[in-house]
Order: C-alpha cells, then structure tokens, then sequence
C-alpha cells in the first residue's frame, strides 16, 4: 500500500513540475510594448513622391529597431510606424495631428510642408508629443518655444541666405527674378533670399518679384512680365510639381535665366517633371542638409539600401525622416522610457551620428551646425557642388 501512494505521489510531482516546464516554455521570457512612432506627410497630390519618401525612411527605420532587440523600462519593444496624409493641406494637417495624439503615439516624425508643420506643432505641444522634421524649414516652427518641436534640417534663415550669396558670389548674378507660391515654406524662403541678396549687395538687385500658387500651370503672365527685364537668375520658393512645368514655359518663352530654389526642387523627379527643359546647369538648388566626405559613404549606403528595398529613386527626404526615428529612440533608451513626458529632456540634449550627419539641438530645437548641399541638374540626374555651413 505504502508502495503504491509512494508512487502515485512521484507521479503527480512529475506531472506538476512536466506542466510547469511546459507553461514556463509557452510564456515570453518578458513582456513586450510597442513604441508607436506617427509619420505626417502628403501622401497624396502633387507632393506625394516627397512625401512617400518620409514614410518610406521612417519604416526602414522602424524596421531596423525591430531587429535590435531594445528594452525599455524591462520590457521588449515592438515599434510601430503609424503613417498619416496630410495632402499638404493645413487644416488637414490639424486633423491627422489630433489622430496621431488620440492614438498616443510617443512621436512624430513630421510634417514635410512648412504650412502644416507649424499648426500641427500646436496639437503635438499641447499634448506633450515630441515632434521632428525631417523637412519643414519656416523659422516660425521652431520660434515659438514648444519644448517638443525639433527639426534635423536648416532653417529658411539660412537656407536663403546661403542660395543669395551662392547666387551672386559664384553665378554672378546681377538681375534677379523671384516668384513664389505664396505657401509658408514658399514665401517664407524667397523672403529670405531677398534679404539675402540686399545685404549682399555687390551690384546685384531683385529687378521683379512676381507670385503664384502651389496648384498652378500656367505661368505665361508672369514668366513674360520677368521677360522683359532680361534677369540672369529666376529664384523660385515652392516645390518641384510647379517648378518643372515652370521650366518648361520658360523655354518656351525664350527666358535664359537660370531657375535657382530650395529643396523643394531638388528631388528625383524633377527631370521628369521639366523634360527637355532641364538642360545642364540650368536649374541650381539646396538640400537643407548634407555630409562631408567622412560621412559620404553612410549616406551612399542608405541610399542603396532604400532603392534596393523599394524600386524606386530616392528624393530627399527620406534619410532626414529615418534619422528622425532613430533619434527619437535614442533619446528613449537615454531614458529608459518611451514615456514623452521622461525622455523629451534625453532628446533635448541628443547626440546622434546619423546618416545625414552629426544631429544636436540648440535651445529652440534647430539643428546645430547644420549643413547645406548646393546640387545642379547634368544629364538628366543631380550633381552635387558643395557642401556648406
């Protein structure tokens, strides 16, 4: 009898210890929380080939997290990538803004239009959401003291006072044409170039300054009125969707002048956009950012790796956006904590070498030191010229 409870007994341990084995193996080793990160841009209209190119570099990123195993707080992070369209539209804008916040994501890369990053900003500040973008230029973003607005590129401020002097100094021009799309990142960058141009001076002056609108065509009217004052250079401020027809009609017209904008214009698909009209040395733009030689070989290979993944050229901002994730990661692993409220500090004070260079922020939350790459159009593909700070 002993004998027979003795083994009965052995057998229920067994049992126990086989079922707690089973249950310890069938359990995650600790408990995972996703990181949701929202990316805002036009994922639709004219802009939607810029604006896919965010999307684009945010996933690459998140992708890359998910393969590193992070812990925060004791916990294995799955990261999500929350996409939204703005259609560059402000109002929409505001909207996907308030989705991204009621969807509490712990961060924004975001927006790509200056028009809709500065009133979404207001969404993200309230709510205590840190905010990056990876390409909004106004001054105005960052001048208005939200804790949690950075960007990783240069400010129009410096944006058109670089193309000013490059204008006059290395194109030496001395008649200048300017038009622009009256949207903030539009107006705001031409304003500065004229600023730029009057204080540089040297014989060089703004002989007609002319507007148009970021849907429009037809530019006869204004291209013939800049005509008749022979400019050497037409400054632009808007993006590629209208400066490419612009192109065009200037050929067109006869106008000899050389087009000169921001990085609205240096994308990929501008050649396709201005066809023939693209000759070389004809159009002269800057990306609000840039590597020196050290850096080149990070940001050729991320760029090999995006069109391997996607098939497609890469634009422009892409590498900003997926920098803009990995930032925000860092500054959460500074923190120990995906918790905006604790590692906004951790990204305030961020060092970070990405593959668009070396990211710190001063007080406002502008990019230190940044950097600017003058590009020209050769045989249908971009030539880069130089970079510059």
């Amino acid at each position: 009898m002993h004998v027979l409870v003795f083994a009965a007994a052995s057998s229920l341990v067994f049992a126990a210890v086989t079922l707690a084995q089973a249950q310890a193996q069938a359990q995650p080793a600790g408990k995972v929380v996703q990181v949701r990160i929202g990316t805002v841009s036009p994922l639709s209209g004219p802009s939607a080939h810029a604006g896919k190119d965010i999307e684009n570099g945010a996933r690459m990123a998140i992708d890359e997290l998910n393969t590193k195993g992070i812990v925060l707080g004791g916990s294995k992070v799955q990261w999500v990538l929350q996409p939204e369209d703005d259609a560059a539209d402000p109002r929409t804008g505001t909207t996907v803004a308030q989705k991204l916040v009621d969807a509490k994501v712990a961060a924004v890369v975001g927006h790509l239009n200056s028009g809709t990053t500065v009133p979404a900003s207001k969404i993200y500040a309230n709510a205590g959401i840190p905010q990056i973008s990876p390409a909004a230029t106004t001054p105005v973003y960052t001048n208005q003291g939200f804790k949690t607005a950075f960007r990783v590129v240069a400010n129009d401020n410096l944006i058109g006072r670089t193309l000013a002097t490059y204008t006059i100094g290395t194109l030496k021009a001395k008649k200048i044409a300017v038009i622009d799309d009256r949207t903030a990142f539009g107006q705001g960058l031409a304003d500065e170039f004229v600023k730029g141009v009057k204080k540089a001076g040297a014989g060089a002056s703004v002989v007609s300054r002319q507007f148009t609108n970021d849907k429009a065509t037809d530019f006869n009217a204004i291209l013939t009125q800049i005509r008749a004052r022979d400019p050497d250079v037409i400054f632009y401020g808007g993006m590629d969707a209208v400066a490419g027809p612009m192109l065009r009609q200037m050929k067109a017209l006869g106008l000899r002048a050389k087009l000169i904008s921001g990085d609205g214009v240096c994308s990929e698909k501008m050649p396709q956009l201005a066809g023939d009209a693209l000759v070389d040395d004809k159009v002269y733009c800057v990306v609000a950012g840039g590597v020196g030689a050290a850096q080149e070989a990070g940001l050729n290979a991320f760029t090999k790796r995006y069109q391997q993944r996607y098939k497609i050229p890469l634009q422009t901002y892409a590498p900003y956006a997926y920098d803009g994730v990995m930032v925000f990661a860092k500054a959460m692993q500074t923190a120990n904590s995906s918790d905006p409220a604790r590692f906004l500090p951790a990204l305030a004070a961020v060092r970070h070498e990405g593959v668009t260079g070396s990211i710190a922020f001063d007080q406002k939350g502008d990019l230190r030191d940044a950097a600017m790459t003058i590009y020209t159009f050769r045989k249908g593909q971009k030539a880069k010229l130089a970079v510059l700070r």
